[in-house]
């Protein structure tokens, strides 16, 4: 049978993995079912899938059993999948709301997945109020990135309601395949060391301006206005605590376009809209419970380093570390702070080669899965707070069978040190932001929903257009949209909500 090896990062999301911490990601889809379709319609998706047991990678990807299995991992690479297990049909007592599909979505989450399988699974769920239903899906973090991973999915959905032959996103073959080296074929310890050995010179070679990178960000944050997010530089938090395995999921949706226009007003990006929206909604959540710290929350950024044409599977992703400014009152001055932070972090980040951005990561990863990996992890002084990903996505509409998919909502993973997860994942011209976290850690975790429509309002009072277009008089508030509504409108809406 044919084997891949995981590399160093992938291993990594293995090794990690406990009872109380799977290394899963994933998402939440809703879809609004057309007038005229059959009733039946989420059932006729599902047989219909369940037609394809023919899997591609990394859909296809089996943890092979052995003794060397944690120590030089490697992935069977199956012909074919138990499509049955793999996706499943769900439903919810009709008609159910957003809360009802959150609380469902945290239960599957909170679930780890079977490595006896390919670690995926997917759900469809119908049942939903508007006649609607949605697809939850999880995959491990050694399988792929979220970044690969949306890709894949999006390459499954039609951007003409007219197709309902398209597969399955497991069943559709990557563009290109590569031919394996004969070193390639050689057994996973080998290749380990070769690929280790092979990198040495490059990776000397870049050493000073790694150094050089480091430095820079060392005085940025001694000096007296540096706003720069430094590892190791904020306070411990209960966002840094040791976690139980149960989660609690929250969701929001928002306007691209007013974010861009917000953003645009305000002189800085469209993520440290977001970052200053998570960054306000943490501010007032701890502070309700007591537990805001006086010193700035910091957040650590995936970033993707993965070429735009790379359909490879695996991790390609690397940090950056910015400042939240929670201890700012004013959130116009706290989005300046923020984007201060931002900016200074992409500018040394882009002094880096390719070669050096991995030693970066390496160091700045290194302590953290170390941490989880001695069972440290929530012990002691985190990297930094929380993880806030931000995950562009397809710019136009996408069906299966028809039905309209509305809204992409990430679900992401904490661990010991980081119970808290914000990721948000770009589709059409909308923003969902999926919160997940610990239930025993944070009590009431959908109230950061909440106040983070607050936070937005108050963006929207400094830096929104003065045209007086009117904005959704509920905004922030955790409630179902009307099923009254068409998907046209629903995307109107600023913000929607599912919490559990």
């Amino acid at each position: 049978m044919e084997t891949k090896r995981l590399n160093l990062v992938d291993m990594a999301w293995l090794n990690v993995e406990t009872e109380h911490a799977p290394m899963q990601v994933g998402g939440l889809l809703t879809f609004q079912i057309p007038d005229g379709a059959p009733k039946d319609l989420p059932r006729r998706i599902v047989e219909h899938y369940h037609q394809f047991p023919q899997a591609f990678s990394p859909w296809n990807h089996r943890l092979r059993s052995g003794a060397l299995r944690t120590v030089a991992p490697e992935w069977e690479l199956l012909n074919e999948i138990d499509v049955e297990y793999h996706f499943r049909h769900s439903a919810l007592p009709a008609p159910g709301g957003e809360r009802e599909l959150g609380e469902l979505a945290s239960r599957l989450h909170s679930h780890p997945l079977d490595f006896r399988h390919p670690p995926w699974e997917a759900h469809l769920i119908e049942g939903l109020e508007g006649n609607r239903f949605a697809i939850y899906i999880k995959l491990h973090h050694s399988l792929i990135d979220g970044v690969a991973g949306m890709r894949q999915l999006a390459k499954a959905l039609a951007d003409d309601p007219n197709d309902t032959e398209r597969p399955p996103f497991w069943a559709l073959p990557p563009k290109k395949r590569r031919k394996r080296s004969p070193d390639e074929a050689r057994p996973g310890m080998y290749r380990a060391v070769a690929e280790l050995m092979g990198g040495a010179a490059e990776q000397v070679g870049s050493l000073p301006g790694f150094a050089r990178v480091v430095r820079s960000m060392l005085k940025s944050a001694r000096s007296e206005t540096g706003t720069a997010g430094l590892p190791f530089s904020s306070a411990s938090s209960i966002l840094n605590s040791r976690i139980q395995s149960q989660r609690r999921y929250a969701t929001q949706l928002y306007s691209l376009a007013e974010f861009r226009s917000l953003a645009q007003n305000a002189g800085v990006t469209v993520n440290d809209i977001v970052l200053t929206i998570c960054g306000g909604s943490l501010r007032r959540y701890l502070r309700e419970i007591g537990e805001l710290p006086d010193r700035p929350l910091t957040a650590g950024i995936p970033v993707s380093v993965r070429p735009a044409d790379d359909q490879e599977a695996g991790n390609a992703l690397t940090f950056i570390v910015a400042n939240l400014a929670t201890d700012i009152e004013s959130t116009a001055e706290r989005l300046q702070a923020v984007a201060s932070s931002t900016r200074r972090a992409k500018h040394e980040l882009s002094k880096l080669s390719a070669a050096a951005i991995t030693q970066y990561t390496v160091a700045l990863m290194a302590p953290y899965v170390l941490s989880l990996v001695t069972g440290m992890g929530g012990r002691t002084r985190p990297v930094f707070n929380v993880t806030v990903s931000n995950v562009p996505g397809p710019e136009g509409p996408l069906y299966i069978h028809g039905a309209e998919m509305e809204a992409f909502y990430p679900t992401s993973l904490v661990t010991h040190g980081q119970a808290l997860n914000i990721t948000v994942h770009g589709y059409a011209d909308t923003l969902g932001f999926g919160f997940i976290g610990c239930r025993e850690t944070l009590p009431s975790m959908q109230r950061l929903a909440v106040y983070a429509g607050e936070t937005l309002d108050e963006l929207r009072e400094t830096y929104g257009d003065r045209d007086g277009g009117k904005k959704d008089d509920a905004a922030g508030e955790p409630k179902a949209a009307s099923s009254k509504k068409s998907t046209a409108k629903r995307r109107k809406q600023t913000t929607k909500s599912a919490t559990d």
